[in-house]
């Protein structure tokens, strides 16, 4: 089975990491009660955490690994693409050079935080790329107060209301957190497009 590449906002791995894990928690408190015995009450899940380890390998090993800790020192959360783990929005919470650096071989590890829905965090980077006359001339859009939306009919695609729109198919991915698969839309669904 072929994989995806991994992907988090514009970088794109040249081959995936050799080990991930997803840590999934909860949290417990522990209440005592008489005899010595205790009683556990969930406060609730916590993020999702994933972790992993990787190597790059060949002539631009060390600029590869430079591009990826450029993405590291941006101060927004993006869209995560993971070969097996659901698309999501997360913090480049870490990223760890294992060895002394060569020009052909870098070892490296990684962490992301998963921003849940509805959770307070950093807005993401916003910029205009069609103004309100445009968007509304286009069938199925409609402008709010609060953005441009678009009414999914049968066909569609993000990438194609990417295409159509001319706005960045992570910035649509980005605007849209409550759509887990980037390849599943339905008909009928409201998809933001600014």
């Amino acid at each position: 089975m072929i994989l995806a590449p991994m992907r988090f906002k514009n970088f794109v791995w040249p081959h995936n990491p050799r080990v991930y894990s997803i840590t999934f928690e909860r949290k417990l408190a522990t209440h005592k009660i008489p005899f010595g015995l205790h009683c556990l009450q969930s406060l609730g899940q916590t993020r999702r955490v994933l972790r992993g380890e990787g190597e790059f390998v060949g002539e631009h090993a060390y600029d590869t690994f430079k591009r990826l800790a450029t993405v590291f020192y941006e101060e927004t959360p993006g869209v995560l693409v993971h070969p097996v783990w659901m698309t999501t929005t997360a913090w480049f919470a870490g990223l760890e050079l294992r060895q002394m650096p060569r020009r052909d071989y870098v070892a490296y590890s990684f962490e992301f935080w998963e921003v849940e829905s509805g959770a307070g965090t950093a807005k993401l980077e916003t910029r205009p790329l069609q103004s309100a006359e445009e968007g509304a001339e286009e069938a199925g859009s409609k402008e709010t107060g609060q953005g441009q939306y678009h009414t999914v009919v049968r066909g569609d695609t993000l990438w194609e209301l990417s295409r159509r729109y001319g706005v960045a198919l992570n910035r649509i991915i980005e605007l849209n957190p409550s759509i887990r698969n980037p390849n599943l839309i339905y008909p009928g669904q409201k998809v933001r497009i600014s």
